[in-house]
């Protein structure tokens, strides 16, 4: 057999089924060029000088690590779609006298092509591209653009062993098909009916009660330390829950439909409907397969977007000053002694020295422990840091805080009797009980319950209910607690004193008094005995801005490249689904059509089919969004997001312009599908 005819046999194989082949290349390109921009951007030296851009660099280097899993796992499975529809041309050139090692040598050059194709020109793609990509991540970290164009060689080299090596297991998986086929069976590959299909009540149930606690978990956890925990857990049992309620419940449901008379008797679905239930166990998965990437890709556009809009106030309620002093010590008369005034003093000698002024000071002292919540009584041991889920909700961040300070700070004149305290219990928590026992600090009446506090403490990385307790006399109270610790050697409790303030000046002259400050509260505390008790941690906004920019806009810029990625792969399959299926289609189309079934009865059997069951990923996505929203807002705390509205309204319109795009994307495919059945090449939708 002549070489060239190898050749010639796999490009007329993919010229001749081009309306598979070119949206299946088209996609590897993408991906091709997606996993070298991801690649370029987590190694480019471009960053080295920008504020959080190594932060953004390791999340794009795991982003990395997530394309290869995906694109291993996305080839195969829409490759599976190729082979299914080419089986029968394998099996005629197996009866015309090709032999399978021949079959392989074609297939070999096929995947050949195919591979050099996708991973030119998706490298060629992500070369054109990376400096846009480059240019929109220096944006997003608030960094100066430079226009030096540079090409990540690194990147090239591990893009195209990455993706030589999924073609190479793609066509020892095609090999091994062919292989374990016979030329008969690969002939009439097409024609294999399947034998209809049971409505499996069980099996639906089993998938029902799965997906029931998956989102009772969402909506029921508390804290985020549980959330996080049993994130991945749920995630699971929705997938799982997902792909048999697709398989079973679909059939289940189209049985249904053909129970209703009124229903199936109707030209516009009793072949759509019909159809359906022959082919449901194998188009579940698909469909399965569609919904969870569109919730995939919900989820991490809404939650990344969520994250980075809402940065500044995420800012602003972890440091509720621009720079803000905290120190720590052991003693409650250190919270008013001597060294406040002298860290007073070296702030107003910095800040003066730089020319400017602070406002809106905020200065209080505090204590603050961890406590297991008996009844109406606090237990401070060491089971607060054991490892038992079960007891999460049990355990308490408490914060003592003396009553001057809070009536200085909310602008009250409020007055308490020993025993006495007034509360307020942060977020969505609440406290029941008249009294507090906080064992050998005695009990507290409760007398009053407040609806705020001017605290500095970062409510929105809350791992645990919050309690604030005033009381008129804090060392009465505090030192208690603190001496029978000591002698239990617990060191659960600590005392506070915080100093905030604001500043009328530009970020890098904050940044450059919050070093000073440092620096010369190191001296201080070096020089004076007293001070190793009164350590002085210094923050500011500024400085933590840079970090913050990488972090969040790291997840957003990771988040839309893999959301595109997924929306790459649920419009690949969509389409497939739509062309295998009409295929499957035409000879029951050509029959009804013959015995008088028009073109217009076709469409409206066609959209019957659409509305039935293309649109229960869609239906299915959003259901899933609304009850993992919860839990999404539990595990968006752990992230300074404390917006709920700001989550609501981003979800939404994310779910609402991917619901256009969606629709848009099946009245496409939809036509490929019409063309099939109805023997035309197109039609206006």
């Amino acid at each position: 057999m002549k070489k060239g005819l190898y050749t010639t046999l796999a490009w007329s194989g993919i010229r001749n089924n081009k309306k598979l082949y070119v949206p299946y290349i088209l996609t590897c390109i993408i991906t091709v060029m997606m996993c070298y921009i991801i690649s370029f951007l987590s190694m480019t030296p471009t960053f080295a000088n920008i504020a959080g851009a190594r932060t953004m660099q390791t999340f794009l280097g795991l982003g990395f690590g997530v394309m290869c899993v995906f694109s291993l796992i996305f080839l195969f499975y829409t490759n599976s779609f190729l082979i299914r529809r080419r089986k029968k041309e394998f099996g005629l050139y197996n009866v015309l006298g090709l032999g399978k090692r021949h079959l392989a040598v074609v297939l070999f050059i096929e995947t050949l092509m195919i591979a050099c194709m996708t991973i030119f020109g998706g490298l060629a793609l992500g070369v054109l591209f990376s400096k846009f990509a480059e240019l929109c991540a220096v944006k997003i970290l608030g960094g100066a653009a430079t226009f030096e164009f540079t090409i990540g060689a690194q990147s090239l080299y591990r893009t195209a062993i990455l993706f030589g090596i999924i073609f190479a297991l793609i066509f020892l998986n095609t090999l091994r098909q062919v292989h374990l086929t016979n030329p008969i069976e690969l002939l009439h590959s097409e024609n294999v009916g399947e034998k209809p299909p049971k409505a499996n009540w069980l099996l639906a149930l089993i998938g029902v009660l799965i997906l029931g606690g998956a989102y009772y978990m969402a909506v029921t956890i508390e804290d985020p330390v549980t959330a996080i925990t049993l994130f991945f857990v749920a995630v699971i049992m929705v997938i799982i829950a997902t792909y048999i309620l697709f398989i079973s419940g679909s059939v289940t449901l189209c049985r249904i439909l053909q129970k209703n008379k009124r229903f199936y008797y109707k030209a516009k679905h009793f072949v759509s409907v019909s159809s359906m239930a022959y082919r449901m166990k194998r188009t579940g998965a698909g469909l399965a397969s569609i919904c969870i990437l569109c919730t995939m890709v919900l989820v991490m556009i809404s939650s990344t977007i969520c994250l980075y809009v809402g940065m500044e106030d995420n800012l602003r309620s972890s440091y509720p000053r621009n720079i803000g002093l905290d120190a720590v010590t052991n003693e409650v008369s250190l919270l008013t002694g001597d060294q406040v005034d002298q860290t007073i003093d070296v702030v107003e000698q910095v800040v003066a020295e730089n020319g400017t002024q602070q406002e809106n000071i905020l200065t209080y002292g505090m204590a603050t422990s961890l406590g297991i919540l008996e009844g109406n009584r606090f237990v401070f041991d060491n089971a607060v840091y054991d490892n038992n889920l079960g007891a999460m909700t049990d355990i308490w961040q408490i914060y003592i805080v003396s009553l001057s300070d809070y009536n200085r700070l909310m602008g009250t004149d409020e007055t308490l009797g020993a025993g006495e305290a007034i509360i307020y219990v942060s977020g969505d928590c609440d406290y029941v009980g008249n009294a507090i026992d906080l064992g050998a600090a005695g009990s507290l009446d409760i007398v009053k319950r407040v609806d705020g506090f001017d605290a500095y403490v970062v409510e929105s990385v809350q791992l645990f209910p919050m309690l604030y307790i005033f009381v008129s006399d804090l060392d009465a109270v505090v030192t208690p607690l603190m001496e029978i610790q000591t002698e239990e050697g617990l060191d659960l409790m600590a005392l506070h004193w915080y100093y905030g303030f604001d500043l009328p000046c530009d970020n890098d002259t904050q940044i450059v008094i919050e070093d000073q400050i440092y620096e010369r509260m190191q001296t201080l505390e070096h020089d004076d005995d007293l001070f190793s008790y009164f350590h002085v941690l210094v923050e500011g906004v500024a400085s933590h801005r840079g970090d913050l920019y990488g972090t969040y806009g790291g997840l957003l810029f990771l988040g839309v490249l893999l959301g595109m990625a997924f929306v790459f792969a649920a419009v690949l399959i969509i389409y497939y689904r739509q062309v295998s299926e009409g295929y499957e289609d035409q000879s029951r189309f050509d029959i009804m059509q013959k015995v008088g079934m028009t073109k217009k009865e076709i469409r409206k059997s066609i959209d019957s089919q659409i509305l039935i069951v293309f649109f229960m990923p869609l239906i299915a996505a959003g259901v899933h969004l609304a009850f993992a929203f919860p839990l999404i807002r539990k595990l968006l705390l752990l992230f300074s997001v404390m917006n709920s509205r700001l989550l609501i309204i981003v979800t939404i319109c994310c779910y609402l312009v991917f619901a256009v795009f969606y629709m848009i994307v099946y009245r496409i495919t939809s036509r490929s599908y019409f063309s099939i059945v109805s023997g035309m090449r197109t039609e206006s939708a």
